[in-house]
């Protein structure tokens, strides 16, 4: 389960000024190992451009708590002490990990933040000419799995069994921290905006001509066009594909979104995209969605009533649920 490839095309007409005299203002950075683009609406540009400075700033925040590639942060220790003793972390670091461990739980090992200990025997550059041996495969995932993460409510510590074992929050992390910079910008009063934290995105409120936001899903065959355009208000939504990342064995298309409880690449999706309140939540589910395929991913969805997916299959059939909002689309590309 390899950094996903994101789809997510924000097809806005972004105006500096509205009829209701609010102002855009939208900064893009590199945050989290990634592109965020933050636009806030206001009544005034230095408000908005005061606004984004916070958003940076928590993001920035839950980074230095949460990205395993930084060597202070407190998943790093956790990495480093695997197998020696559990650490004491932050409670909005445990919450995060206890959330998804039950995913991985409900998804039957799909989702798998322990991923991060897979050893990368697939090659997605074009130099693999043929697949890895079945025991390589095997025993690429030896480390991986979230039954071997140990939790101390009471403590607040982690604890990662098998010595070499790790955690990564990945896309996840930058689905929580979208919603989390959302919530605060709701709590302090601000009208609207969008926080896109490469894919993952919340939005709230409506454009400052007081039309909603209109997010473009990519046509993943013809990467120029917009599939379909969903309007959305206070609403997140999170793309998972493969189409410019894959290698083809025998006819078979094998996505570099890999299966931790297993090792193998996904395969029969090259597009899912998410709908629903929560960024955390619907990055967990495109990413599960992927690896469990349409049949057994729909079924997973339905435990989840607030969220919608349309799902683009490798032959280009086009899939939704039943209460996506827009029911007009082509059922084949």
């Amino acid at each position: 389960m390899s950094r996903k490839y994101f789809l997510l095309m924000i097809a806005l007409l972004l105006v500096s000024q509205g009829s209701y005299g609010q102002v855009l203002r939208k900064r893009t950075t590199l945050l989290m190992g990634g592109r965020f683009d933050i636009t806030i609406v206001t009544q005034d540009s230095l408000s908005s451009e005061k606004n984004i400075d916070e958003v940076i700033a928590e993001i920035t925040r839950i980074e230095n708590l949460i990205s395993d590639w930084k060597l202070d942060s407190q998943v790093s220790e956790v990495n480093q002490n695997a197998g020696i003793r559990p650490v004491k972390v932050d409670r909005e670091v445990f919450e995060l990990t206890q959330r998804a461990i039950r995913f991985s739980e409900v998804t039957n090992g799909s989702f798998d933040i322990s991923f991060a200990a897979m050893d990368k025997i697939w090659k997605f550059d074009g130099s693999m000419t043929e697949m890895p041996s079945a025991e390589a495969i095997k025993k690429s995932v030896e480390k991986v799995g979230y039954k071997n993460i140990i939790l101390d409510s009471i403590q607040s510590t982690i604890f990662l069994k098998i010595k070499g074992m790790k955690i990564g929050f990945g896309a996840l992390g930058e689905g929580y921290a979208t919603d989390k910079c959302r919530d605060m910008m709701l709590k302090k009063g601000i009208a609207a905006g969008i926080i896109n934290g490469s894919g993952d995105m919340s939005t709230w409120g409506t454009q400052p001509n007081g039309k909603a936001w209109n997010i473009g899903i990519t046509n993943p065959f013809h990467p120029e066009k917009l599939l379909a355009v969903v309007p959305l208000k206070q609403e997140a939504v999170t793309t998972s594909g493969s189409y410019e990342k894959f290698v083809v064995f025998d006819g078979k298309r094998y996505s570099h979104i890999i299966n931790p409880a297993t090792g193998y690449p996904a395969t029969g999706l090259c597009s899912v995209t998410v709908f629903g309140p929560n960024a955390e939540t619907a990055n967990g589910l495109s990413t599960s969605l992927m690896v469990l395929g349409k049949k057994t991913g729909l079924l997973l969805l339905h435990k989840y009533p607030d969220y919608s997916c349309i799902m683009i299959t490798d032959d280009g059939k086009v899939v939704q649920s039943k209460n996506f909002q827009i029911k007009k689309l082509k059922t084949r590309l």
